[in-house]
Order: C-alpha cells, then sequence, then structure tokens
C-alpha cells in the first residue's frame, strides 16, 4: 500500500465506507485458493487494521475493494517469497563467506537434485543388505586425491579440527606456535576450539619466530600430540622464523605423538600451475609426515560447505568413532555435490572450465575488460544522468582466509555519482533487483568487479530497473 497524502476530509463518513472482512473476503477468490481461508482472513483484516489508522490520522487513501485485495495479495507474495536469493558477486572476492562461498559445478547440481528426489542408499550397503557407513562415498576419492589410507567428512572444517582434538587430545596438552593463533572470524579462534575440545593449549615461541627448540621444551608426558596451523588469512613478515612440517613430523615421530595440520582453507592442486600464488597442497602436508590433516570443501577445494579430516586410518576410526561425529556428520544432498566436485579433481586439465571457483580465479583479464567495455555503455543507458559509467582496472582478491596478501589483476564497472548519497542509493538500487547485485563502495565510487560475471544478459536485463526503483 502506497503512503497517501494528507488531507482535510470527513474522517467520519470515509471509515464508514472501509469495507467488511466478509466483503473483501467475496472478492478474494484467487487469493484464498492459493493461501488458503485463515491466511487470507488474517491478511485481510490486518490490512483493513491498517488503513482504518490511516483515516483516523485524517489521511487520504483509496478503501475500494479492488485496491484491498492487491495489497493483500502483494504482501502475501511477498511473504513468501524466500530470503535465500541468488545473487551476482561483483565484490572482486571470489569465495565471499557473505555470499556462501564456493559455487556449485553443474555435474554437483544435478546429483544433489537427484538424490533430494528420492531416498538413497546413504548408510545401506546396496551388495550386502546390510546399514553402511556415510563416509564410503566419499573417502576413496578423498584417499585418491590426497594420498592417505582413510578419511572422514564433518559439517565445516572448526567442526572437523574439534573432533580431530576432542578425540586425540581431551585432557590433555597440545603444544601450538602463538604465531599460529589463527583467528579466522565468525569466533572461530584456533585457542577457542581447542578449550572447547577438552585440551589445554600450551604456547610456544613468540608470534614472529618459534623454533624447533620450543616445541622440544612443551614436551611432556600430558602432552598429546603436535599441531600446526596454516596461517592462511595473514601473514608475518620480517624478522620471522618457523618450524616446517618435515621437522615437526620428525619430532612427533621421535617423541611417538600424532602430528596434526590443519589447513584451514586446503586444497588439492598446485595453484602455481594456473598462474596464481602458491599455495599449501593438502597432499603436501601428507608427504611432509603429518599424521592428520584438517580442511575446508568450500574454499578453495570449490565444493559444498564441509570439513575433511584425511590421515592415518587408525586415528582416522578413533575420530569416526567419537560420539560427536553424529551431530556433526553430512546429509546426502552434501555427500552428493562433495562426490562430484572431487571427481572433478581426477581430471585436472579441465578443472579451469567445469569448477566455477577455478574458472573465476584464472579468467584472463584481458576477456573481462572486453566484458567492461561492452556492458558500459549498456549500463548508462540505464542510469539517470546523474550517475556515470567508466571502465576501471581493478584487484580481485580470493577471499574465505586465503592468500590474503595477494590479488588478482582484474576489471570492473566504475560509476560516479553528484553525491556519495546517490552513490549509496544506487548501490541499493543494485541489491533490489530480482537477482541482486551486489558490489563495493570504494573512493567515491561504486566498483562492480567482473570477474565473477558469468553472463551478461541478465545483468543488463534487469539494470533497465534501476531508474524505477532510484525513482521510489
Amino acid at each position: 500500500m502506497d503512503i497517501p497524502k494528507r488531507h482535510s476530509i470527513d474522517k467520519t463518513d470515509i471509515r464508514r465506507r472501509l469495507p467488511s472482512v466478509d466483503a473483501v473476503l467475496q472478492a478474494s477468490d484467487s487469493l484464498l485458493q492459493h493461501w488458503g481461508n485463515s491466511r487470507v482472513g488474517m491478511a485481510i483484516r490486518a490490512e483493513l487494521a491498517g488503513r482504518r489508522e490511516y483515516l483516523a490520522a485524517e489521511i487520504d487513501l483509496d478503501v475500494s475493494v479492488e485496491s484491498i485485495v492487491e495489497s493483500v495479495r502483494s504482501k502475501l507474495a511477498a511473504a513468501d517469497d524466500s530470503s535465500l536469493k541468488p545473487v551476482i558477486n561483483l565484490t572482486g572476492t571470489v569465495l565471499h563467506t557473505n555470499l556462501g562461498r564456493a559455487v556449485l559445478p553443474q555435474q554437483a547440481i544435478d546429483a544433489m537434485a537427484q538424490v533430494a528426489a528420492m531416498p538413497t542408499n546413504l548408510e545401506y550397503d546396496l551388495a550386502s543388505g546390510g546399514r553402511g557407513e556415510r563416509d564410503d562415498h566419499v573417502e576413496a576419492l578423498i584417499c585418491e586425491l590426497i594420498g592417505t589410507e582413510a578419511a572422514t567428512v564433518v559439517n565445516n572444517n572448526a567442526a572437523a579440527l574439534l573432533l580431530v582434538l576432542n578425540t586425540l587430545a581431551e585432557n590433555a596438552e597440545i603444544p601450538v606456535s602463538r604465531g599460529e593463533l589463527v583467528e579466522i572470524g565468525g569466533s572461530f579462534r584456533v585457542p577457542d576450539i581447542m578449550q572447547r575440545s577438552g585440551c589445554t593449549l600450551v604456547e610456544v615461541g613468540t608470534t614472529n619466530r618459534t623454533h624447533l627448540k620450543d616445541y622440544q621444551q612443551a614436551i611432556n608426558p600430558r602432552t598429546a600430540l603436535l599441531m600446526k596451523v596454516h596461517t592462511s588469512n595473514y601473514a608475518v613478515e620480517g624478522f620471522t622464523a618457523a618450524v616446517d612440517e618435515p621437522e615437526l613430523a620428525a619430532l612427533a615421530q621421535e617423541q611417538g605423538l600424532p602430528f596434526v595440520v590443519d589447513l584451514g582453507s586446503g586444497n588439492l592442486i598446485d595453484f602455481t600451475a594456473y598462474g596464481l600464488p602458491h599455495e599449501p597442497v593438502t597432499g603436501s602436508a601428507i608427504e611432509h609426515g603429518a599424521d592428520v590433516v584438517t580442511f575446508s570443501g568450500d574454499k578453495l577445494l570449490g565444493g559444498p560447505q564441509c570439513g575433511i579430516i584425511a590421515g592415518r586410518k587408525d586415528l582416522i576410526d578413533r575420530i569416526r568413532s567419537n560420539p560427536l561425529k553424529r551431530a556433526l556428520r553430512l546429509d546426502k544432498i552434501t555427500l552428493a555435490a562433495l562426490s562430484e566436485v572431487l571427481k572433478l579433481y581426477r581430471h585436472p586439465e579441465q578443472l579451469a572450465e567445469e569448477l566455477p571457483t577455478m574458472r573465476y580465479l584464472t579468467r584472463d583479464v584481458s576477456d573481462i575488460e572486453k566484458q567492461a567495455l561492452l556492458l558500459a555503455p549498456a549500463l548508462a543507458e540505464n542510469l539517470p544522468s546523474a550517475y556515470t559509467v567508466t571502465t576501471q582496472a581493478c584487484l580481485s582478491q580470493i577471499g574465505s582466509g586465503a592468500l590474503p596478501v595477494h590479488n588478482i589483476p582484474s576489471f570492473g564497472l566504475a560509476i560516479t555519482a553528484t553525491s556519495d548519497a546517490q552513490l549509496r542509493a544506487l548501490s541499493d538500487a543494485f541489491r533490489q533487483l530480482p537477482c541482486p547485485v551486489v558490489g563495493r563502495i570504494n573512493d567515491k565510487k561504486l566498483l562492480l568487479d567482473l570477474r565473477c560475471l558469468d553472463g551478461e544478459s541478465q545483468f543488463v536485463e534487469q539494470s533497465g530497473k534501476l531508474k524505477e526503483l532510484l525513482a521510489c
């Protein structure tokens, strides 16, 4: 209902003309068929109550049955609209945590739809007719790709680390370098996860320098394992020292302790082969002597949200048997998606084409520039004269805590306005489009980084609604 203008009117007469609930119901057949008597009735009563308040305040408005029915229809439809919406990510952050991180490949989407529509053999062994194990659907693939004896999966990497530590180090101590006490965000701090797991953190070394002797001096009969945490979302530079994985693995073996590596983001291939900065490969941690490694599925891997735990069979068996595993397990839809994503890594030469995350990360900047030059005039035509659209070189980032000090050259659309308020209004209007567009305001410009824009047609077509939204 549009907010009407205030007028000097005969309040009594207007309120008398406000139709009854029954009168509106009689004209609401289509609404009743779609939403049912109870819900439509409540919506009509709410609408009439609102209009009655306007009338009491001597504000003139349309009190016809037709206008009331249409207003109720609009509000009911809006209430049914899903709050979880697809968006166009033009922020310049490829793996944007707030936007759901990795976009799944079509193979994974098809697999999710298939298992969602029917019962599945989630925990059923079709060969024997007996009970099966959820991990069976992905364990062999993980072991094949990483080179481990066993693997299990949970709902995210925080859960993976929690489960590992609770299983292997409850009521015991773990030495960790002060330089590796990572905070990822969203209340994920390594010290807090360790505390919740039931183990005791023993800080060793300093923020910038930790030596092997620091670990050696911290080991005692209460020590359960050694752990190295990949500082994926920050870098310590300058006068620094850290103990590498082979050294720490050798010390752990010497002391008869498991060696756990938390990679956080985690990837299965060498990114440098694609012209991207180096990021530790999960398999390398195993080669360097890690007994257990944990990492995310929805970051550099490019899959669904999950946490992957891989390593020695005896340790994985213990982790899998922890009662907490049931609370953290994956559903059939996530397992189906993860399986299809992992299969793509059997053919790494095709990843840049078939896996959206790799496609976005490896897009040639010249192609993105061509896209920007194509879109700029089309967007300018759909904006009021107060706005100016130009193309601009920019820098994308990987996101989700991966390679934080490395940027990727990109190209985008830079929009300026005659005032900051107009720029904020445009940013708001983009987010109100049928498929919301999310950019970033920086240096008095609304920047739309095109690295993650797969196609232009939807962007151009719906941008025609911007003038209307800005006029509201």
